[in-house]
């Protein structure tokens, strides 16, 4: 075969690197990190956003909790007419009253009033999880959608390439034809490959499009460009790399399990509520009113001003009120029984799911290793069988089965390397320690 038929089956790795740098290096000014496009995301995300005023909104309902235990001042007032008809004709006539009231209360002794204050104080570090679940999905979302724009750019990459190299073997099959030295069923076969992978370049920009756009939709930016992988890969090791030690970690600062346990405590102060209802309250009370009205003693005419100023105590104490007071205490009850149960729920979810991200790293490591010598023996099979279909032991066929392997490994190890990294991410969330610091390591990996 004449040398310059050899060149479509040259090595094909230094191939690789210069499509995926005249991709990822198009734009390298206008690249972006995992970490800058957090941030941008962060403040436009809508469903982050909407999580952030819910937080905000159950610190002021917390607060509200407050005003049970503070003063309360009222201030009224009242005018009056008034015409007379009598009998008696010296009695006849018109009246104008006025009156303005100043009155406040202080509760002393109102039990159900501090455990709702308590339970508010509790319902604090719930909004507190909430938020941190909110943000924590965020992240995820966030590097999800990343990764699969980097992900689609590789496939599109590495079909272009295969393209190219069909294509070149497709022109050498129908140049072999027309000097004899090969069948038609070489470039027939040449020509199905290359026709394969024409649709598979088709998908793969339209794949693409998608994934910039859901990238874009997610930061509120337009072409986003993220920052690809910095070759030659290397992922960091897990730390720490026993199971257990992330299951040690996943604690009651979990933010599920926190808000399970915020709940039973909330549920536990409830049914003290309820039984408070059977407790007497008391209230300090006081009251300054001023009126202006006609006299009512004889002999004075004209209207006569009243100040009048109480203070006092006030006593309540329930008697009987229908047993409803009893029935509420059981279904508080039950209701911590099950916030009981809840909590222990959340505990076995957390342990489950943190095993489980464990496990999915682990063996997202060991295939990307896997990948990696497959890549070479991908490799090495190629060059066999350029070599063997050189000398005329293999056919058209056997060489394009071995590109289109080759490529298919290349395309299956960067998936398995952005996997790993997600996977990480997932593992920190599970255990609830994912923060916005966890994205500074990734983005070490990527292009400067």
């Amino acid at each position: 075969m004449p040398a310059q038929l050899l060149r479509p089956f040259a090595r094909l790795s230094p191939l690789m690197l210069a499509a995926s740098l005249a991709l990822g290096g198009a734009s390298a000014a206008q690249a972006q990190s995992l970490s800058q496009l957090f941030d941008a995301a962060r403040g436009f995300d809508a469903t982050y956003l909407a999580a952030r005023s819910q937080y905000d909104a159950n610190l002021a309902q917390a607060a509200q909790a407050r005003a049970g235990l503070l003063p309360e001042v009222g201030l009224g007032a009242g005018a009056n007419w008034t015409r007379r008809d009598s009998s008696v004709s010296q009695l006849d006539g018109t009246s104008n009253s006025q009156n303005v009231t100043l009155s406040a209360s202080q509760p002393l002794y109102r039990p159900a009033n501090k455990l709702a204050y308590d339970q508010a104080q509790r319902s604090i570090d719930i909004a507190q999880a909430q938020l941190t679940q909110a943000e924590q999905d965020l992240i995820l979302r966030t590097s999800q959608a990343y990764f699969d724009v980097l992900a689609a750019q590789d496939t599109l990459t590495f079909v272009q390439a295969q393209k190219k190299a069909v294509a070149e073997q497709l022109a050498a099959a129908k140049r072999n034809f027309e000097v004899g030295t090969a069948t038609v069923t070489d470039a027939r076969e040449a020509q199905a490959s290359y026709d394969l992978v024409i649709a598979q370049e088709l998908a793969a920009e339209n794949d693409l499009r998608v994934k910039k756009l859901t990238l874009d939709q997610l930061v509120g930016r337009s072409s986003v460009v993220p920052q690809p992988l910095a070759t030659p890969v290397n992922l960091p090791p897990l730390q720490p790399a026993e199971p257990q030690a992330w299951l040690d970690r996943a604690g009651a600062n979990h933010p599920s399990v926190l808000q399970a346990q915020r709940n039973l405590e909330i549920a536990q102060l409830e049914t003290q509520r309820a039984e408070a209802g059977h407790k007497p309250t008391l209230d300090l009370v006081g009251q300054y009113q001023v009126s202006r009205s006609p006299s009512s003693t004889q002999g004075i005419s004209g209207n006569v001003r009243t100040n009048n100023a109480t203070v006092g105590l006030q006593f309540n104490l329930p008697l009987f009120a229908g047993y409803a007071i009893q029935n509420r205490v059981k279904q508080t009850l039950a209701l911590e029984e099950k916030a009981r149960v809840d909590l222990e729920s959340a505990r076995r979810g957390v342990d489950l799911a943190t095993r489980s991200a464990f496990l999915g790293v682990v063996s997202g490591q060991s295939q990307v290793k896997a990948l990696e010598a497959a890549e070479a023996s991908s490799q090495s099979a190629l060059e066999a069988n350029q070599l063997g279909y050189q000398v005329g032991v293999r056919i058209n066929i056997d060489v394009l089965n071995a590109q289109s392997q080759l490529y298919q490994t290349k395309r299956d190890l960067a998936q398995a390397r952005y996997n790993v990294l997600l996977g990480t991410l997932r593992l920190k969330q599970a255990s609830g320690e994912l923060t916005p610091s966890d994205l500074q390591p990734i983005d070490a990996l990527l292009t400067r």
